[in-house]
């Protein structure tokens, strides 16, 4: 709403104040009130109208004319296409938004502020090129979600619109990215790049068309065998925060197959075995903050007293304490429905950011075969390493790059570094009226999860509905048998029970309703309130746990109070909590001891060891993420001199 943005010529003067905050804000508040002046004209147009109105602003930017100069009308005309389809107006301050992701910016919306929407204006813009642009968000469902919601907008406007899902064929994907707009995972997106170098490299030239396909318009290579990507024009990155940031640490890589011996599969099961019998600080030390774990001179010898055992023939004595200290590592830092599911006979991966499953990921340098081993599976094929890209490599391949989230000022010098893009706060549309309840905290989980599930008991008796976020699947059946014992009704919903997501997200916003969520609920969940809950206090988050990034714990909260409706949010947490061995082990184990069986710890600094934990642990990622993009652009630059493909091998 104008009011918001103020007077026209108040932000036509403020705009002298050139690159600042205020200045760009007051630029696209110009742009806001141009837009607002052509809606009345355009209200009168037929559909074929402003559908020819498109068309001739395609022409326009293929013909060169500059985007920013055809950006008031064709914001204008997806805010007109918009009310016509999804029958949604963007507001002024969704304008601002889309014009600074226009200009290369990560517009921090609060959530509930539309970012869905708001995408759909800068995405248009930069489509009119016909060069291909790709909207990037977190998971399948939001990805498949957001195409289908707006696809009727592009399509009255004369835009086509794709959608990359997990397992679809080459052909699905190669007529997906032909379109003038394709949805997508950062994970879909990096391995088709990824798969597409590594077709080059079969083709025989990673640069030019064969003979055939240049100068007979034929190709001797089926069509499985060439590329789905086109070129990597303009990426709007939703979540931009968690996919940029969180997601960097871990490179994407595709693995050739390597088929283990019977012996080497053998020395995975007999390494676990070993394992299972050493004992912790007095046979090896794990660094929880690192989760490596290292044998010290009593468990080296109790390794070699069974380095001739028929499982190790094969293995020297130091190859056998690899194999001991990844089948630790396996044992103690990864942990089943928190890391992984055990699906029929295979490890699926959760990814620890969304909560989701991630079919046919593996664990890289033998730890996935060791957490097969711990489960008592068959050993499968271990893979070496054939193309990999880190997230930070992949995204700095798009010409322009730009991104929405609802957080990610406390990130901004490194997104500014890295990717070379600004963040832009985008101002509210109404006044956020979320309330912070202070964290509770307690001296170990079972009391936590005791007094979370009293909580509930009481907001339940109130009918106001309550949306409870954890860390994994584990802890989610955890407090759910808690519920179960209060004979408490609820919905759970975790990796396991991902295909019913959509119908437990529309009902959790109805009076007394109590939904268990693991990290699938802290991004693009739009959960709906009743008039009766809206008049009753809205929906309260809980969260059981700190989470190790504290933009994590702002999307959960930011479930609650949306576009100005009421919410309250609170925390619980416990000194067992993982966060708390940010400090390290011997520290956090001394912390444990201090405090054990003191029931709830209601001191002020006890709030704050937490949150320095937390903290510690942001700047842990943080040197984690510099030390692999130094590790890969070294990488990079050595193949590179060599005459080397950088991503692949």
């Amino acid at each position: 709403m104008a009011s918001r943005l103020g007077p026209k010529w108040l932000n036509q003067i403020r705009t002298i104040a050139g690159p600042t905050h205020q200045g760009r804000l007051s630029r696209y508040a110009v742009y806001a009130a141009q837009i607002n002046a052509m809606e009345p004209m355009l209200e009168k147009e037929s559909d074929a109208q402003i559908a020819e109105r498109s068309r001739q602003l395609k022409l326009k930017a293929r013909q060169g004319d500059s985007l920013n100069g055809l950006l008031v009308e064709a914001f204008a005309l997806v805010r007109e296409a918009a009310k016509r389809t999804v029958k949604q107006r963007h507001y002024d301050v969704q304008m601002v938004g889309g014009a600074a992701i226009h200009n290369r910016c990560i517009a921090e919306m609060e959530t509930g502020e539309g970012k869905t929407l708001v995408a759909t204006l800068p995405t248009y813009l930069n489509a009119l090129q016909g060069k291909g642009v790709h909207v990037i968000t977190v998971n399948d469902y939001l990805a498949s979600r957001d195409a289908e919601w707006m696809t009727p907008i592009y399509n009255l406007l004369g835009m086509s619109v794709g959608c990359i899902q997990t397992g679809q064929p080459d052909g699905v994907r190669r007529a997906a990215y032909a379109s003038d707009i394709t949805y997508g995972t950062s994970k879909e997106f990096g391995f088709d790049f990824l798969r597409d170098e590594l077709k080059r490299l079969q083709l025989g030239d990673t640069h030019r068309k064969s003979f055939e396909q240049a100068f007979l318009g034929t190709g001797t290579h089926a069509e499985s065998e060439t590329p789905v990507q086109r070129t990597h024009h303009f990426a709007v990155v939703d979540e931009a925060d968690s996919i940029l940031i969180d997601e960097a640490r871990t490179p994407l890589i595709i693995g050739a197959n390597n088929q283990p011996t019977q012996e080497e599969a053998a020395a995975y099961f007999g390494a676990d075995e070993l394992a299972a019998t050493l004992i912790r600080t007095k046979d090896f030390k794990y660094d929880p903050a690192e989760r490596k774990a290292e044998l010290n001179a009593a468990g080296r010898r109790k390794v070699q007293a069974v380095a001739g055992h028929s499982s190790f023939v094969t293995l020297t004595v130091d190859g056998l304490y690899e194999y001991v200290e990844r089948a630790l590592r396996a044992q103690i830092a990864y942990l089943r429905d928190r890391d992984y599911v055990v699906s029929g006979d295979e490890i699926v991966i959760v990814d620890e950011f969304t909560g989701r499953m991630m079919p046919g990921r593996q664990w890289q340098d033998g730890l996935h075969q060791a957490i097969q081993a711990k489960e008592k599976l068959e050993v499968t094929l271990e893979t070496i390493t054939a193309a990999r890209v880190t997230v930070q490599d992949f995204f700095l391949k798009y010409k322009k790059l730009a991104g929405m989230t609802g957080t990610a000022a406390s990130d901004a010098a490194e997104l500014s570094r890295i990717y070379k893009v600004k963040v832009f706060k985008v101002p509210t549309n109404r006044r956020c009226s979320r309330v912070w309840i202070e964290d509770r905290v307690f001296s170990n989980e079972s009391e936590k999860f005791q007094a979370v599930a009293d909580q509930i008991v009481a907001w339940h008796k109130l009918q106001v509905p309550v949306l409870i976020g954890t860390r994994s699947i584990e802890k989610s059946e955890k407090l759910s048998a808690l519920l179960n014992a209060a004979k408490i009704e609820h919905q759970i919903l975790n990796a396991k029970n991902h295909e019913i997501e959509a119908q437990i997200v529309s009902q959790a916003g109805q009076p007394g309703r109590v939904t268990v969520a693991t990290n699938m609920a802290g991004r693009g969940t739009d959960i709906k309130l009743t008039e009766e809950v809206s008049k009753s206090g809205g929906l309260h988050v809980i969260g059981t746990e700190r989470h190790e990034s504290r933009r994590i714990d702002r999307q959960l909260a930011g479930r609650c109070a949306r576009q100005g409706d009421p919410g309250h949010c609170q925390f619980f947490v416990s000194l067992e909590d993982e966060i708390i061995d940010a400090y390290g082990e011997k520290p956090a184990a001394r912390i444990r001891r201090r405090y054990k069986d003191r029931g709830e710890l209601t001191s002020g600094s006890m709030r704050r060891l937490v949150l320095s934990a937390q903290a510690r642990k942001e700047r842990q990622h943080f040197r984690d993420r510099k030390m692999l993009m130094n590790y890969e652009k070294q990488r990079a630059e050595m193949r590179k001199n060599m005459g080397l493909n950088p991503v692949l091998g």
